[in-house]
């Protein structure tokens, strides 16, 4: 039997690949690392067995980003251990230095801006990637993306764009 290829890379490179991508995704949404991990090997499970075609790569990360948050709405809808992580949100805001790790001000956002503002700034997609992956109007994320950079400033207490 022949190994399936997805936009040119093997299932085991795929998952190599946007492994992060997906568990990160996983983990801002659902703030609770059993319920992340659950809809991380389920989002990989459904790429597998499903065996899509992709025309790139751009389009493969789109679809494994798309499962994951759509995974994580189910997760939250069964009402799972959905926890929030109290003691992130209790932690000191980083200093200037720290200001590429992003994640402590990522817990602090409330869901669906914490998803838009991740999706845009930590995966680098365009506002109409966002909007077609989280089932949105464009200017609905727009709306959110610039909502959220506004509770940045307040949590970093300055300019989130410079930070972000």
């Amino acid at each position: 039997m022949g190994s399936k290829l997805y936009a040119g890379l093997s299932y085991e490179q795929v998952v190599r690949k946007y492994a992060q991508n997906v568990s990160s995704a996983c983990m801002m949404r659902l703030q609770n690392w059993a319920d992340a991990e659950d809809c991380f090997q389920n989002t990989f499970l459904k790429l597998y067995q499903k065996s899509p075609d992709f025309k790139n790569e751009n389009h493969l990360k789109a679809w494994l980003l798309r499962v994951a948050i759509n995974e994580c709405k189910n997760c939250i809808r069964d009402n799972r251990r959905h926890l929030p992580l109290d003691s992130a949100l209790n932690l000191p805001a980083p200093s200037s230095e720290d200001d590429a790790d992003l994640s402590w001000a990522l817990l602090k956002l409330e869901g669906d801006y914490r998803e838009v503002v991740y999706l845009y700034y930590v995966e680098h997609m365009k506002v109409r990637e966002i909007a077609e992956i989280l089932g949105k109007n464009q200017n609905t994320v727009k709306t959110l993306l610039s909502r959220g950079r506004e509770k940045l400033r307040k949590i970093y207490g300055g300019d989130a764009d410079e930070r972000v």
